[in-house]
């Protein structure tokens, strides 16, 4: 009789073109532990510099290893043609997580054919992908909205990362070179606050299960970071993270949430408390919050939070102007601390303009309404909203104006 086994969650992180592989090379340096790293690329130059575990030239035949040329038609006929390879080194898997930079070729066009085995294999799948920069051009937009549009229907659940919202949380200074390696650590975040989860001992921890319940035929999905120190620092964090800049759209109603704070061995018990109940007041009432605390002593007196959204009625989060309803729900955090409130309350249209009003709750959710009723079309639940340049900038500091 054979002996039983201790069975571990095999997870799988496949980067696809040039912008996911990039991203997993990035993963790789930052060291994400309890993951295989999987590099597909029609680019076998690219390939050479990755350090994944597995590296899958699609583009041999096809393109002769020199790479899609932008055209996803070519993405997508070279992941086809290699159809048994990439589902041979996806076998076994329990999660994948499919990442990409949407709007050039191999990206764009494979994404949609990796996830779609993988999850003809029974894995969890899970798509995390940018949005790519206005400067990049109308052409890479347009293919960008048809490969999300492809991937959602192919994955358990999508986050869709906007890289002009990066612009927003960057220095006027930035370079093109560090924007994109800003783009590259915000994909290792939706990937890594919810491998820690699994893979890392933490003071709370959760199964491969409990992911699965949220994350499972979930559709799209937002996600929000956000770090602090100091006094209220978990809270801080946790505001942070639900009105992030990132979030195309309020929170409010999402049915499911994984929640994950990370911090030193000093992390109190009441003030992750207090973070777990500023987040579930911002989702649906009858949302199922999944959360994680993990131990990590190299951040010292930091604070991370992690939060992730899904299971939105209709398959769509809400509107971003919903947030004058939740900025009512948080009022009493909000007086704790201005501080905290750096990037506007939730959904807040126009955050900076509501950082720097007076505290008293009666008065908070008016004028978020009012900001939100002077821009009807801010935020729109269908891919044209990704020409509204106008709308984009709406998040922008005025420095970038």
């Amino acid at each position: 009789m054979a002996a039983p086994q201790n069975y571990l969650a095999v997870i799988k992180v496949i980067g696809v073109g040039g912008g996911g592989v990039n991203a997993i090379n990035r993963m790789i340096e930052v060291g994400l532990k309890g993951v295989e790293f999987i590099a597909i690329n029609t680019d076998a130059q690219a390939l050479l510099m990755s350090d994944a575990d597995v590296k899958l030239d699609v583009g041999r035949e096809l393109t002769r290893g020199l790479g899609a040329g932008a055209n996803p038609a070519v993405g997508r006929k070279a992941a086809e043609d290699h159809r048994e390879e990439i589902e041979e080194v996806l076998k076994g898997a329990d999660m994948v997580f499919v990442t990409a930079g949407e709007g050039g070729g191999t990206g764009t066009g494979g994404a949609p054919v990796v996830a779609n085995i993988a999850r003809s294999l029974g894995a969890l799948t899970i798509g995390v992908v940018t949005r790519p920069f206005t400067f990049e051009g109308r052409r890479r937009a347009n293919q960008a909205e048809d490969g999300i549009a492809e991937l959602r229907e192919e994955v358990d659940t999508l986050i869709v990362i906007p890289n002009d919202r990066l612009l927003s949380i960057s220095d006027r200074q930035v370079s093109v070179l560090d924007a994109f390696k800003s783009a590259d650590q915000v994909l290792l975040s939706g990937v890594q606050g919810i491998t820690d989860l699994i893979t890392t001992p933490g003071l709370i921890n959760l199964d491969f299960a409990d992911v699965k319940s949220v994350m499972s035929e979930a559709g799209s999905a937002l996600m929000g970071i956000g770090s602090a120190r100091g006094d209220d620092r978990a809270v801080a964090a946790a505001e942070m993270a639900i009105s992030s800049p990132l979030l195309e759209a309020s929170i409010d109603g999402a049915r499911g949430v994984l929640l994950s704070i990370s911090g030193g061995s000093d992390l109190g018990l009441f003030e992750i408390n207090e973070a777990a109940q500023l987040v579930s007041e911002a989702a649906h009432p009858e949302a199922n919050i999944i959360f994680g605390a993990v131990i990590d002593d190299a951040l010292g007196d930091e604070v991370r939070v992690t939060v992730i959204a899904a299971g939105f009625d209709g398959g769509q989060p809400p509107p971003k102007q919903s947030g004058a309803l939740t900025a009512g729900k948080r009022e009493e955090p909000a007086q704790r601390s201005d501080s905290r409130l750096a990037f506007g309350g939730l959904g807040a249209v126009t955050p900076r303009e509501e950082s720097s009003k007076p505290a008293p709750v009666e008065k908070d959710p008016a004028p978020v309404s009012k900001a939100s009723d002077s821009y009807p079309s801010s935020t729109p639940q269908v891919p044209p909203a990704r020409y509204d340049s106008g709308v984009e900038e709406l998040d922008v500091p005025d420095f970038l104006k």
